[in-house]
């Protein structure tokens, strides 16, 4: 088996991936498959938690902006492995109360605030949750970036969902308290003591007083937040000083590590309509894109911003161990939550019928089995501090 490197760009594209630049490739001799031709254990030689230490390290050097994802060149072509569009249907009389749901186009939604959050909250979606919660922890190894200390007291999650992030949290760190919110009350009710859960909306007032946080994290959220600026400001107010905010934010457009993937790729289409849509709705899709996050960061007022950006594969092209096995987990992600993700946007945004969205799909679904694009989406992990003295 022969593989390759794919050079990636410096910078996350924001531009169509026929736009990308090509990138270098060199041979690999290596004869050995990650995932079937892994040597015995002998004493002696390299222990499997050396070697699984070794491949973490080496992938989060491969996936991090401007390293190079070595290419499994015997995984290139068109993957027919996990393929599943699971759907909920239901129907119920609602009531007036937060703990209450909506059903549109067969998916289940959140009663509160209703149509703030244009995706489902209903069983299936939780699963697809936690799938993107362990894939972006094998990515990059840790659960934050932010420096925060051994001993953070007050901690936010903010669109906190299943609340898989903030029970972490709160495990690895006993000494804080750790408030996860979210529109949807889907978390679980046996947690860590040091761990609640409340349903609020982070862009309405927030309850709390000022100088109350030592951490405010916030992943995923790139779909819901309508006014950027006004959260930061918001969370700094809120912030201690010397506090920190960190997000978390995949940006969702497809680009290709070797440019070969064509402007009408149905998956490029797929995400360009979701953007539309979202755009129609008032949300800006595409705001982590050239460092816009951080520039806002610093507009309102943090010190010490700092961006770190990772390449999730999409598929097993990737020849890495740990990045086959994050390509596997973000295509299965994005192919579950194809009809969530699409359902919404379009429907609500762009005024499609639920037909014609899933007659659009089928040839979707397709094509994220083609690894021969060497697709890819950046995750942009952006933190910033409050600064020491008085805000």
């Amino acid at each position: 088996m022969f593989g390759s490197t794919a050079t990636l760009p410096s910078h996350a594209p924001d531009t169509p991936p026929q736009q990308a630049s090509g990138s270098s490739h060199q041979t690999d001799n290596s004869q050995s498959h990650p995932d079937t031709d892994r040597p015995p254990y002998q004493t002696g030689q390299t222990s499997y938690d050396d070697t699984e230490t070794q491949e973490d390290e080496e992938a989060v050097a491969q996936a991090e902006e401007g390293g190079s994802i070595v290419v499994d060149s015997d995984d290139v072509g068109t993957d027919a492995g996990y393929e599943s569009d699971r759907r909920t249907s239901a129907s119920t009389s609602m009531a007036s109360s937060v703990r209450d749901y909506a059903f549109e186009n067969g998916r289940r939604y959140h009663k509160f605030r209703e149509g703030r959050y244009n995706f489902p909250n209903d069983d299936v979606e939780q699963e697809r949750e936690d799938m993107k919660h362990a894939m972006v922890k094998m990515l990059c190894q840790q659960l934050h970036f932010a420096p925060i200390g051994d001993h953070p007291q007050e901690i936010l999650d903010i669109g906190t969902g299943t609340g898989i992030w903030a029970i972490e949290m709160g495990d690895q760190y006993e000494s804080a308290n750790v408030l996860g919110i979210d529109l949807s009350p889907i978390q679980p009710d046996w947690v860590p003591p040091n761990v609640k859960f409340m349903v609020d909306d982070v862009e309405s007032p927030w309850l709390h007083p000022r100088n109350h946080f030592d951490y405010i994290h916030s992943r995923h959220t790139v779909m819901a937040i309508k006014d950027w600026p006004k959260l930061f400001r918001r969370s700094l107010e809120h912030l201690r000083p010397g506090g920190w905010m960190e997000l978390q934010e995949v940006h969702h457009f497809p680009s290709s590590a070797d440019g070969s993937m064509p402007a009408d790729h149905p998956v490029a289409q797929y995400w360009a309509l979701i953007n539309q849509g979202l755009a129609n709705l008032g949300i800006d899709f595409h705001a982590t894109g050239q460092g816009r996050l951080a520039s806002m960061m610093r507009e309102c007022g943090y010190v010490n911003v700092a961006e770190k950006v990772f390449h999730i594969p999409i598929g097993t092209w990737a020849k890495n161990r740990v990045l086959k096995t994050v390509g596997l987990y973000w295509r299965t992600i994005l192919l579950d939550g194809i009809q969530a993700i699409a359902l919404g946007p379009l429907t609500r945004g762009c005024g499609w019928a639920r037909e014609d969205v899933e007659l659009f799909l089928v040839q979707v679904r397709k094509a994220y089995h083609d690894n021969s694009c060497l697709m890819y989406m950046p995750l942009h992990i952006v933190y910033g501090q409050r600064p020491e003295a008085n805000y």
